[in-house]
């Protein structure tokens, strides 16, 4: 992983290998889980709707999550649940390019 200034990882749904994962909306399910970790915490009826630290996206064709450091910040179990998904699949974490 690259340093830079970046405040966002990206969990890309490619393993070490090279395989995409599978099931084909994990990213959406994983943004999912972390819906409530918000700033501000969790607002009432808003349980539609993905966090801003942890939003599902697509990379060059591949499904990803962004996840933006903050969340660490506001809950690190929440971080360690991310870091753990990623690692327990073999999923190739990146660093976001900084603006």
């Amino acid at each position: 992983m690259q340093s830079n200034n970046s405040k966002e990882i990206i969990i890309l749904g490619v393993t070490r290998e090279g395989q995409t994962f599978r099931p084909s909306d994990w990213a959406e399910r994983l943004a999912g889980v972390m819906s409530s970790i918000r700033p501000g915490g969790a607002i009432p009826g808003d349980h539609l709707s993905y966090s801003p630290w942890c939003v599902p996206n697509s990379l060059d064709g591949q499904k990803c999550v962004i996840v933006h450091r903050d969340i660490r910040e506001a809950n690190v179990m929440a971080w360690d649940f991310l870091m753990g998904f990623a690692k327990d699949n073999n999923l190739q974490i990146i660093q976001a390019q900084a603006d």
